[in-house]
């Protein structure tokens, strides 16, 4: 006696005998496109965010309207990252700046010269400032005097376009806490002709 076979029933169609395998196949795909949202929205809420710049003060490294994939999880700042801060003291607005300086160490600038100094060592900044300009910008806002040494838990940083970035040089950021940075920049994501990773 022959033995006939049994197609097994998914628990869909077990619920349902009158769902077809194409109506149970948009089900599974459904479910899965579910799934694989809520994966992306717990990455995106606790490793990854996406930033948008504002203004000018990262050409040539940024542009206004750069989209860029930010790391926070466990993130610690590095000396040349490139970091968004939430706020910081005197601005109410996130920012996107260049770490310069790190807890306890000295930062100095020849504003003559064009030269950032970080605990007597000048930065060979060439990969990312266009003429080596770090002149002291045009503006009536106070600025702090130099040299200054970074306190624990906090970071110093500079703007790529040095004579419009309001950045640490200014009292009214100054060194910034930690606890502001966001994370780092990491990938530029839109627009497409710029899409790539964020190097030092």
């Amino acid at each position: 006696m022959e033995k006939k076979e049994i197609a097994e029933e998914t628990p869909a169609e077990a619920a349902n005998p009158a769902l077809t395998p194409a109506v149970v196949n948009c089900f599974e795909w459904v479910e899965s496109l579910v799934t694989a949202l809520i994966v992306v929205v717990i990455m995106f809420t606790f490793l990854f965010r996406i930033v948008t710049v504002e203004g000018t003060s990262m050409i040539p490294t940024l542009y206004g309207g750069d989209r860029l994939v930010v790391s926070s999880y466990f993130y610690q700042p590095k000396q040349g990252d490139i970091i968004v801060l939430k706020r910081t003291v005197g601005l109410a607005k996130p920012i996107v700046k260049r770490v310069i300086g790190l807890p306890g160490q000295k930062v100095d600038i020849d504003f003559t010269a064009g030269i950032v100094y970080v605990d007597g060592k000048p930065l060979d900044e060439s990969a990312y400032i266009e003429n080596g300009i770090t002149h002291e910008p045009a503006t009536s806002e106070p600025l702090l005097t130099f040299p200054q040494t970074v306190p624990e838990g906090h970071v110093f940083v500079l703007g790529d376009n040095r004579e419009v970035s309001e950045d640490s040089r200014f009292k009214a950021v100054g060194m910034v806490d930690e606890r502001y940075v966001l994370g780092k920049a990491e990938l530029i994501l839109f627009p497409v002709s710029r899409f790539g990773r964020i190097n030092k």
